[in-house]
């Protein structure tokens, strides 16, 4: 979209007004390809009826059915795989050369901080893609089909991108990638994550600094060590496990077991304490017994994570499980999705209750999209988007105002209600299974204004985006 509003595009929400439309895509799993290629059909229609001129298909359904969408779809006028970023503006300007037979290079692009960009998230809160690509074997996985093998964005790219975003009036980065532990390998950095965070830590501006996605056999002591000692550094770690039994992490050429993750666990927390632990699993994979879906069970009772997600295995055709016998049917499947997330649940609801009655700082995110009657915030142990929220039903806060007249001072009592992306004292009323309501008490900051979008001079054509998935791109 930053390549686009430089070159003076305007972009709507509305697919009926707009005279390109881009569909970014997702095909990680069954599901997602569904509803990409359903999303596809529908903005087809918008060049029938609308005023759409261009329909662009991006993203990584690109990479795995190049040919078909071209060919079985000819409303598309072009397609820009996940190493094809640069070409969105030929693509829309018509300029790209279009050969359904032709086989694109594996990705290798890598955005960097002089690459335009407009957030789709709140003004004051960003994400930052420290890294492409992937080189784990993971039997289930087709990322690194998709989106090329591991690369490394520069060190002190990501820290400048980190300090405009600051500038901007970002208060909360989150950096991801398919491996953020990895961060840097290929650049010759030792603990690359751990530096990173280090030197983030330091970003004037920013409140929270978060890292998602990280691959359990690469946590170093070191990582650990700055998480702990870094009070911008959310004490916060997401790690995948994706199974606990020894068995069913063989076969998805994972490694190893859940005595070896509680061992991580324990370290984790002694090192940092308070730390949020979010996790997801993946039940119903090829060759998963009763035996190993109790062991699974059996190690989330004992882990007790903070956050955690549950996926049903999906079979993917150009994935290396595909070829894996004992296949578990959908039924099964979808019974222990239910039963971990009930057990999950549980433990949830049991943790969340520490914190009745408790006050902590919060960041403000606005009104709900839920109810107009409550706002919403997150708690340093909630990530965005992915795990729970922090309503607030009371946001007002009583401040007391001196005037003078003449010879007498008076008090006076105001209200004030604290905006998005500012940082708030609030006291926990009640606690529910995955979220916590509670109330203002007292506004901490006023965030630094965000920096004005410079002005776009010259025609505009408008461009909608829609996305079956969210896609961090």
């Amino acid at each position: 979209m930053g390549i686009l509003a430089r070159h003076g595009y305007e972009f709507t929400p509305r697919a009926e007004e707009a005279e390109v439309l881009v569909v970014n895509t997702c095909s990680f799993i069954a599901p997602a390809q569904k509803e990409s290629i359903d999303t596809i059909l529908e903005m087809a229609e918008y060049k029938k009826f609308g005023a759409a001129k261009k329909l662009i298909v991006a993203g990584c359904l690109v990479e795995r059915y190049r040919q078909q969408i071209l060919e079985q779809i000819p409303e598309v006028d072009a397609v820009v795989g996940t190493g094809e970023i640069e070409n969105i503006l030929a693509a829309v300007e018509g300029q790209l050369r279009i050969d359904a037979g032709a086989a694109a290079a594996l990705p290798s692009y890598l955005y960097h901080d002089l690459t335009p960009r407009i957030l789709s998230t709140p003004h004051h809160a960003a994400y930052i893609k420290i890294a492409e690509g992937c080189d784990h074997p993971c039997t289930f996985c087709i990322i690194p089909q998709l989106r090329g093998k591991f690369r490394s964005r520069r060190f002190e790219s990501v820290v400048r991108e980190a300090e405009s975003l600051a500038a901007a009036g970002v208060r909360e980065v989150t950096l991801i990638g398919q491996d953020t532990t990895s961060y840097g390998e290929d650049l010759g950095l030792r603990d690359g994550l751990a530096l990173l965070l280090e030197r983030l830590a330091g970003v004037e501006g920013l409140q929270w600094v978060r890292s998602l996605y990280c691959y359990p056999n690469r946590v170093t002591q070191r990582l650990l060590d700055t998480i702990a000692a870094h009070p911008r550094v959310a004490k916060y770690m997401d790690m995948p496990l994706q199974h606990a039994s020894r068995n069913v992490l063989a076969r998805m050429k994972r490694g190893s077991n859940g005595d070896a993750f509680l061992q991580l666990l324990d370290r984790i927390r002694k090192t940092i304490p308070g730390v949020a632990l979010r996790t997801s699993f993946i039940v119903g994979f090829p060759g998963e017994t009763d035996s190993d879906f109790r062991e699974l069970c059996g190690f989330v009772q004992a882990a007790e994570f903070d956050w955690m997600g549950v996926f049903p295995y999906s079979d993917v055709d150009n994935a290396s499980s595909f070829a894996l016998d004992e296949k578990v049917d959908e039924d099964t499947i979808q019974g222990r999705q239910n039963r971990l997330m009930e057990t999950q649940q549980k433990i949830s609801a049991r943790k969340l209750r520490r914190f009745r009655g408790t006050r902590a700082v919060a960041l403000v995110e606005g009104p709900s999209k839920d109810t107009p009657l409550v706002w919403e915030a997150r708690l340093e142990c909630m990530a965005p988007e992915i795990d729970g929220k922090l309503y607030l039903n009371d946001i007002e806060v009583a401040q007391t105002l001196l005037s003078a007249r003449g010879a007498d001072r008076q008090e006076c009592l105001s209200y004030k209600t604290p905006l998005p992306g500012e940082l708030v004292t609030v006291e926990i009323t009640e606690t529910h299974e995955y979220d916590l309501v509670g109330r203002v008490v007292e506004i901490l900051d006023v965030p630094r204004a965000a920096a004005a979008h410079a002005a776009v001079t010259g025609p505009v054509q408008r461009v909608a985006t829609g996305a079956a998935l969210r896609i961090l791109a």
